[in-house]
């Protein structure tokens, strides 16, 4: 029916590509695809023009979803998708581009060449890829996507937030590939589950709320994974942190410090435990938590778990607390937790207060402060019937740092302490500041400026550790710079 090359409408393998296509139908005149035909017999049939391609600025218009839906349709009939998924994805998209090209020419489809490349590429994205979301995916300065249904997409990109012209043909378009999503790591998402955690292949994370809950239509929101990964020194040329306080920061994640990096949402929690982790050193045994997996370490030696949801019948749910607990039979040297929000918060403190030394987590908090008042909260909520200064000992007894980031009103993010814990008196836990950011204005153009400021600890808690380490000399370097640096603020 659309010719031998593509195989459409012929039973046999196209070119040699292995795709089985279907069996061909009757011929059945094809309806017009955007207007009506004139009821008048005289009268010549025109030919159906697609609508031009638009800008990457405006919306597409709903006759160009009409003409997409009905090559769309007849594609689906034409080729056996299991048999496209067996092949490479660039064969598999040259199979779809070459099929397409007949189906445009066979239903006598008026278009340029630049307005079929824009279509070919809309149809190979939604067959092989995520559909509308792969421009953005594709995008390496876009740290959010986020999906309020079909007709309205946001990205954050440089701390800012603004809506895209991006749009998904209907609800049902959106659910499918929030389904392919997280078909791909063994998770669903339907209306008996509407809630999912999942991750694309490049460890970007990747949460899914459907209807009934999401009311407009499937709320879909990706925290992208960067390509190329960042480190410290990137953090100080962006002006995230010091360089004297980026060397502090590779001293503790060298020598072994337990470490709590806390922040808000969008603060660079994740960003900065991977830079940190970079310090391990390669004979190391590291052990990894995560709801959905996305750190990257590079260390030889990692072994990486990832919880589960309950099944259809409500069994089989590992949860992170699962995953700490079994850690320890696993002959860890450190273990990272991606995010502590409950129960498993008492556990970590456990692992780093037996042996485990240099284990590293996030959390959700404001401030250092806040931090250990949400950590004593999460073991409270966990039904551990502890006195709170029991639960505090083990605290102070565990973690050596915490290194707070922030999101600043103007998009930008810093890392705005290093605080050490020092121990107790009576009831309440001591913490100092190494390092502090400190706001000192903004420009014209409304961003921020602001310094790191060393809060001049001639000696932190873990010089010991360092000397121990054979890092005590590059410390003191450290920090005798930044106190040099910072003379004239704190003066």
């Amino acid at each position: 029916m659309f010719g031998k090359r593509s195989g459409v409408g012929a039973n046999q393998n196209d070119g040699g590509t292995g795709v089985a296509v279907k069996p061909a139908m009757p011929a059945v005149p094809a309806p017009p695809l955007v207007s009506e035909r004139s009821p008048e017999a005289s009268r010549p049939i025109e030919p159906v023009r697609a609508p031009p391609a638009p800008p990457p600025d405006q919306r597409r218009s709903e006759r160009f979803y009409e003409v997409k839906s009905q090559i769309f349709g007849a594609l689906i009939e034409a080729i056996d998708l299991t048999q496209l998924a067996k092949l490479e994805p660039e064969s598999a998209r040259e199979e779809i581009r070459d099929i397409v090209a007949e189906i445009i020419a066979i239903k006598n489809i008026v278009m340029s060449i630049a307005e079929q490349e824009y279509l070919l590429t809309d149809i190979c994205n939604d067959v092989l890829g995520y559909g509308p979301l792969e421009p953005l995916l594709a995008r390496d300065d876009i740290a959010d996507i986020m999906v309020n249904g079909a007709s309205t997409v946001y990205i954050e990109t440089q701390g800012k937030i603004q809506r895209t012209a991006v749009r998904f043909r209907d609800n049902q378009q959106l659910m499918n590939i929030c389904q392919r999503i997280v078909s791909q790591v063994g998770r669903r998402v339907d209306e008996s589950s509407p809630i999912c955690d999942a991750r694309l292949p490049d460890g970007s994370r990747v949460n899914v709320i459907a209807p009934p809950l999401a009311i407009d239509g499937p709320a879909l929101t990706i925290r992208k994974f960067k390509k190329d990964k960042l480190t410290l020194d990137q953090l100080v040329r962006f002006g995230s942190i010091s360089p004297e306080g980026a060397e502090i920061l590779k001293i503790i994640g060298r020598v072994r410090c337990n470490t709590v990096i806390s922040g808000g949402t969008g603060s660079g929690k994740t960003t900065l435990l991977n830079c940190l982790t970079n310090y391990i050193d390669h004979d190391e045994r590291v052990i990894t938590c995560e709801d959905a997996a996305e750190l990257q370490l590079q260390q030889p030696h990692v072994v990486r778990l990832e919880t589960r949801p309950p099944n259809l019948e409500g069994e089989g749910q590992v949860t992170m607390r699962d995953l700490v607990k079994n850690c320890l039979r696993m002959r860890p040297e450190r273990i990272i937790v991606g995010e502590v929000r409950g129960p498993e918060a008492f556990d970590l403190l456990q692992a780093m207060n037996t042996g485990h030394d240099g284990s590293m987590g996030t959390l959700h908090a404001n401030s250092p402060r806040e931090c250990l008042s949400r950590i004593e909260s999460m073991i409270t909520m966990g039904g551990y019937a502890l006195p709170s200064k029991t639960i505090r000992e083990m605290m102070v007894s565990s973690i050596d740092v915490i290194v707070q980031a922030a999101r600043l009103r103007d998009g930008s993010r810093r890392i705005t302490h290093i605080t050490e814990v020092l121990g107790m008196e009576g009831d309440v836990i001591i913490t100092q500041d190494l390092f502090l950011y400190e706001i000192l204005g903004e420009d014209a153009n409304g961003r921020i400026i602001g310094r790191h400021r060393s809060t001049g600890i001639g000696r932190p808690k873990f010089w010991e550790r360092a000397r121990y380490f054979g890092e005590e000399k590059r410390l003191a370097a450290a920090i005798d710079a930044a106190e040099v640096d910072d003379a004239p603020l704190r003066g």
